[in-house]
C-alpha cells in the first residue's frame, strides 16, 4: 500500500525555515486516494497545527493525485504518481504531486466559471486547487504540480489578511 519513505530536517531550497518530509509513491488505483490523503493528512498535523486550512489541503491534493491517476496516468495501475510533502517549522506546507503522464498544455485548460463551461463533468480540479492553496504552479510539461499552503494563524498571516 503507502509507506513512508523519510523525514528530513535539513533546509533546503529557497526556504530558510528547516522542514519535516513525507515521500510517497503508488500505483494509479483510485481506490488508494483517501487512505493516502488520510495518512499525508495525519503527517502534516504532526507537524503543523491545526489552522482551519486542513480542508482546503485535503481537497487540493485530493484533486491533485486524481488528475495524476485519471488525466496523467490514464488510470494505468503499472504507472505510478509521486507526492512530496513538507511542513516547515514556520507552519508552511509544500506538497508536489508528478505522474507518469505525457503532460498538458496549462493554459488550455477552460475556466470552469464560465457559462459554457458551468455543466461540464470535468474540468474543477485545477480551478480548485489554485482557489484553495496560496501558490500553485505546473513543471515539466504538466506532469508535476507545485502546490503551497501557508498558516492561517501567525504574523504571516496577519499580514496577508490585511
Amino acid at each position: 500500500m503507502v509507506h513512508m519513505q523519510s523525514l528530513n530536517h535539513t533546509p533546503q531550497g529557497f526556504h530558510s525555515a528547516p522542514f519535516a518530509e513525507l515521500q510517497q509513491s503508488f500505483p494509479s488505483q483510485i481506490q488508494i486516494i483517501s487512505p493516502f490523503v488520510d495518512r499525508l493528512m495525519q503527517f502534516i498535523l504532526h507537524f503543523r497545527p491545526e489552522d482551519g486550512s486542513e480542508i482546503d489541503i485535503e481537497t487540493a491534493v485530493r484533486e491533485a493525485v486524481a488528475n495524476a491517476m485519471v488525466h496523467g496516468n490514464g488510470e494505468n495501475p503499472s504507472k505510478r504518481v509521486y507526492v512530496e510533502c513538507r511542513c516547515y517549522t514556520d507552519r508552511e506546507v509544500s506538497i508536489t504531486v508528478r505522474d507518469e503522464g505525457t503532460g498538458f498544455d496549462t493554459s488550455a485548460v477552460p475556466d470552469p466559471t464560465t457559462p459554457e463551461s458551468r455543466l461540464c463533468e470535468h474540468g474543477r480540479g485545477i480551478y480548485l486547487m489554485k482557489t484553495l492553496m496560496d501558490e500553485i504552479s505546473f513543471d515539466e510539461s504538466g506532469t508535476l504540480v507545485h502546490m503551497r499552503k501557508k498558516s492561517n494563524v501567525g504574523p504571516d498571516a496577519q499580514r496577508r489578511a490585511a
